[in-house]
């Protein structure tokens, strides 16, 4: 328990009512966990305001309130902070709570459209198998060493947030590689924390049903840059035109790293196959069990990001010539009739794009490609037709189907999806609502060597229906219609 004049230090303030020299037992933004002792933050979201809520955590107990709007009618006792954001209040606060652990690790963050699960995850394993204690914060799960906690958004919440990061304290942590999503950004989510270093990889296509404008969304990201201290590094894709604008105002070490041009760090592809990537890092040459001109992007930047942070360089491309591909990332299975399937997380056009051309540039000859694909429902709308039609473009066969629809209605989002189909294209579509037989159909219309993309979930065991989730993985949809037990990768 601390008291509220500590953990309030370092928060402007516009003005406070009552006294700050009380102690608070923890800290809350929802209403209904208050509990008594509580500081509880009128936070305004995009779906509900704090502010409205005040009264009910009051009744369960708060002793002060963060606002950025005083009640009409204060209660006795109680210890209100006026200030401009409460948001970036609770997060600075939340760091402070737990007692700043984000400055005790080598905190990294990843951020970018595409790529960001892959390289964190990387970073992870290179690092903990390098002997370091280390954390992850990704899509896919967070983990403090070899213990797994459950990953709820790509960024948690500030108080989830300093909680995590100071068990990975506790637990011997040196670093942490963390993914930084433009929603936690834009939500002040990571207000309050230390970084030693950022990473950006690139800005395609997305979000812009939350950030409105592609302008706005990279502002978003520009912001993570804006904000890393002098003592940090700042490693961007130069391949990226966008990158450049991530180190305009950074006080952090300016890097890059690059594929196509002269940069910091330099990678070339020897050879590119379903057996993974003959690369080229630095003057070493290794073999890797990524596939796709992505993918060395990714490997590139991991390496980059060991060297910055001290690592031996022949150690380094040794363990991540080890490494395994990152859950749901171009998992491929083959049946026994010799067709191969692959699952991807790929659901932005960017990446859908970097994954189709990946198989058509190390499949045979003569081997179909079928792609199965469909857009997430209540997410931008306007990348749904540009999808469709790079499926189109890069594909033989494309079954349009549902991914998650959420609360809209799957014929919307698929009728949104065909306005991307051209009309020489159109001949090559089916369209098929229900995602099990969408799959089921693609593998009956496969033959020795066609390949087979089921794109947009990729790790995610679930399909989201009506705010219900069903249980539903690509993966497991595919071993059972191949009678298969597992998905093989390179």
């Amino acid at each position: 328990m601390m008291q509220l004049r500590e953990i309030i230090v370092h928060t402007a303030i516009v003005g406070v009512t009552g006294i700050t020299d009380i102690p608070v037992s923890g800290l809350q933004f929802d209403s209904r966990q208050v509990m008594p002792g509580n500081l509880f933050f009128a936070v305004r979201g995009t779906t509900s305001d704090g502010h409205d809520f005040i009264d009910l955590a009051l009744e369960k107990g708060a002793v002060a309130i963060i606002c950025e709007k005083l009640p009409t009618n204060l209660k006795d006792g109680v210890c209100y902070i006026l200030v401009e954001k409460s948001n970036l209040a609770l997060g600075i606060i939340a760091s402070d709570f737990y007692g700043n652990p984000s400055e005790k690790l080598k905190l990294i963050g990843v951020t970018g459209t595409n790529g960001k699960t892959t390289i964190v995850t990387l970073l992870f394993r290179l690092f903990f198998e390098l002997g370091f204690g280390a954390g992850l914060i990704s899509t896919i799960v967070n983990k403090i060493n070899t213990k797994e906690v459950a990953a709820s958004h790509t960024t948690p919440d500030p108080l989830q947030l300093n909680a995590l990061l100071a068990n990975m304290v506790e637990e011997g942590c040196e670093y942490c590689f963390m993914e930084v999503s433009s929603h936690a950004i834009d939500q002040q989510r990571i207000a309050g924390l230390t970084f030693r270093g950022g990473i950006f990889t690139n800005l395609t296509h997305d979000h812009l049903d939350y950030h409105k404008t592609f302008d706005a969304y990279l502002q978003a990201k520009k912001t993570f840059f804006d904000n890393l201290p002098a003592g940090a590094f700042a490693l961007i894709n130069k391949d990226d035109r966008n990158g450049r604008v991530m180190l305009q105002n950074t006080r952090a070490s300016k890097f890059t790293y690059s594929l196509q041009s002269m940069a910091d760090f330099r990678c070339k592809i020897l050879e590119n196959e379903f057996q993974g990537l003959h690369l080229n890092i630095d003057g070493l040459e290794a073999w890797f069990k990524l596939i796709g001109n992505f993918n060395a992007s990714n490997l590139l930047a991991v390496f980059a990001t060991a060297m910055l942070l001290g690592q031996d360089k022949t150690e380094v491309v040794t363990i991540m010539s080890r490494l395994e591909p990152v859950d749901g990332r171009f998992n491929y299975v083959r049946s026994s009739g010799h067709v191969t399937a692959i699952v991807d997380y790929a659901h932005t056009p960017d990446a859908l794009k970097n994954v189709l051309e990946t198989i058509n540039t190390i499949r045979g000859q003569n081997a179909q490609l079928i792609t199965v694909v469909g857009a997430g429902g209540n997410r931008d709308a306007t990348k749904r037709p540009v999808m469709a039609n790079i499926a189109c473009t890069l594909s033989n066969r494309v079954i349009l189907t549902s991914d998650n629809p959420r609360n809209e209605e799957p014929e919307a989002i698929l009728a949104d999806m065909l306005q991307g189909v051209e009309k020489h294209q159109s001949d090559k579509v089916l369209v098929i609502a229900n995602r099990l037989e969408a799959i089921k159909t693609a593998c009956a219309l496969a033959k020795t060597g066609d390949i087979i993309l089921v794109a947009g979930k990729g790790h995610e065991n679930y399909q989201e229906v009506k705010g219900v989730k069903h249980h539903f993985d690509d993966r497991e949809v595919v071993r059972k219609i191949f009678g298969l037990n597992n998905i093989v990768n390179p």
